[in-house]
C-alpha cells in the first residue's frame, strides 16, 4: 500500500517567456508528497504525516504557502525513545502556527525557534533529536524563503538546471546539524543546535518552477542528475502528474538505498572522508514536489 499526500489541486501554468517585474498576480504551491519507512515501515504513512522516523508538513495561509520536512536522529531508539515523537511533534507544532498565522513569510527560522520552544516547554517531556528545513512562498512577494539544519533540504529547478538549493549543514560526517531535547543528566553529552543556526535564503520563483523538498534519505541516495532525470517525465503541470513524479523519485531513492554495488553520494561522501563504503543507504525517505502556480481560491 502506498501512501501520498497532497495538497491544492491547482494547476501550474508554465511561462515560456520571463515574467514581468510588476507581475501583480498571487502565487501558490501545488504539492504532492510520497515516503517510504526503511525496513518493515515501508510504505507507512503515521499519524502527522510522518515516514518512519521523518517527518513533513504542508500548510496554507492567506499570505503564504508553508512546507517542512524532519529527519528524527534514529540513535535515540537504542535509549528507548522513539525518535519519530521528536521530529513528528515538530513538524505538527509548525503546521499548527501556521495555520494559526503566528508566523512572518520573510522569517521560516522564526517558526522553527517558536516550535522548538513550544517542544522545550511541554509539561511531558519530549526527548529526541531532529534535522529540519522550512520552505515558505510568499504569494504577493514571489519570493521563497527558506531556513535548513541539518542534511534535508531543497532545490529549485527551471528549465530543468538547479537554479537554488539548500547548503547541508554537517558537524563532522554524517552528523548534521540537529534540534535536540535530551534529559537533564545528559543534557551537556548530546548534540544541540539553535535553531538561528539555520542556514537561510530567500530566492525570487516564477510560474512554473519546480521546488523538491526532502530527507537526506533521497539526497544520500539519488544524486542531482537522477533526480533532474526524473524531473523531466513531469511533462503536464497538473496535480496528478506531479503526484506521479513524487511517486518515482521516492520509490527510485528506495530502490538505491538497498543496492549495494551502487556508489551512491553518501558512499562517496564517505570515500571522501577516508571510509571504504560502497552501496546506497537505506533510511526514511521523504519527499515533497512542488510547482510554482497562479494562487486560485
Amino acid at each position: 500500500m502506498f501512501s501520498v499526500i497532497s495538497y491544492g489541486r491547482l494547476v501550474a501554468r508554465a511561462v515560456i517567456g520571463g515574467l514581468s517585474q510588476t507581475d501583480s498576480r498571487d502565487y501558490s504551491l501545488v504539492t504532492a508528497s510520497f515516503g517510504f519507512g526503511k525496513d518493515f515501515r515501508k510504505g507507512i504513512l503515521k499519524k502527522g504525516m510522518c515516514y518512519g522516523d521523518d517527518a513533513c508538513f504542508i500548510a496554507r495561509h492567506k499570505s503564504a504557502d508553508v512546507l517542512g520536512v524532519a529527519d528524527g536522529v534514529g540513535g535515540w531508539r537504542d535509549y528507548g525513545v522513539d525518535p519519530s515523537q521528536f521530529s513528528g511533534t515538530l513538524m505538527r507544532t509548525c503546521e499548527r502556527l501556521v495555520k494559526e498565522g503566528r508566523f512572518i513569510p520573510s522569517n521560516p527560522v522564526g517558526i522553527l525557534t517558536t516550535s522548538y520552544y513550544e517542544l522545550l516547554q511541554n509539561k511531558a517531556p519530549l526527548l529526541g533529536s531532529s534535522t529540519a528545513c522550512i520552505v515558505v512562498l510568499d504569494r504577493q512577494s514571489h519570493r521563497l524563503h527558506t531556513a535548513n539544519l541539518g542534511d534535508s533540504g531543497f532545490l529549485v529547478v527551471r528549465g530543468g538546471e538547479v537554479v537554488h538549493r539548500s547548503d547541508e549543514q554537517q558537524h563532522y560526517f554524517n552528523t548534521p546539524f540537529q534540534l535536540s531535547i535530551a534529559p537533564p543528566e545528559a543534557a551537556g553529552a548530546v548534540l544541540s543546535d539553535s535553531p538561528d543556526a539555520a542556514d537561510s535564503s530567500s530566492f525570487d520563483v516564477q510560474i512554473g518552477d519546480i521546488i523538491l523538498t526532502a530527507t537526506d534519505g533521497l539526497f544520500d541516495n539519488m544524486p542531482d542528475y537522477m533526480i533532474l532525470q526524473e524531473l523531466k517525465k513531469l511533462k503536464n503541470t497538473n496535480y496528478e502528474s506531479i503526484q506521479q513524479t513524487a511517486k518515482s523519485i521516492a520509490e527510485q531513492a528506495h530502490v538505491l538505498a538497498y543496492d549495494p554495488n551502487y556508489m551512491s553520494p553518501f558512499a562517496q561522501f564517505a570515500c571522501d572522508n577516508g571510509l571504504n563504503v560502497r552501496g546506497g543507504k537505506p533510511d526514511d525517505i521523504t519527499v515533497l514536489l512542488s510547482i510554482v502556480a497562479e494562487y486560485t481560491d
